[in-house]
């Protein structure tokens, strides 16, 4: 019985390892990581208050489907200041070239009282400007 026991033990490891070492790429590999324009910018409430959160949300457009959104460099300046720049991935693989808007959104939840001011790249050296009074 002791024996049965080890060989159905072994078996069980032996059965993960093998699983467990399967190669399907089902999946697109990441190529590359770059800046996208933010188009538009939409806040439901240009005031708030301190410490609640409210959702800010940016459009882009994609030129296939092989990209899509990677994430936001979000800074802040200097206290009231904050400047927002999207980021895109690039995937490998079979593409459908068709131009997308994608929206995302940015959680903010200020935690002083003032007009804080938001800069969303727009390409070059374009941004769009938007306010939020804290109260």
């Amino acid at each position: 019985m002791k024996n049965f026991f080890r060989f159905g033990f072994s078996a069980f490891f032996l059965g993960l390892f093998f699983i467990s070492c399967n190669d399907d790429d089902d999946y697109q590999t990441i190529e590359s990581i770059d800046k996208i324009k933010i188009d538009s910018v939409k806040i439901v409430n240009d005031t708030m208050d301190v410490f609640s959160i409210q959702s800010i949300k940016t459009y882009s457009t994609y030129p296939s489907h092989c990209e899509g959104f990677y994430g936001y460099d979000y800074v802040p300046n200097d206290n009231l200041t904050r400047t927002v720049t999207s980021y895109k991935y690039t995937t490998s693989g079979p593409c459908t070239q068709a131009n997308y808007t994608s929206a995302n959104q940015i959680n903010f939840s200020p935690q002083q009282v003032g007009t804080y001011t938001f800069k969303f790249w727009n390409g070059g050296n374009n941004w769009i400007t938007r306010t939020i009074v804290v109260e």
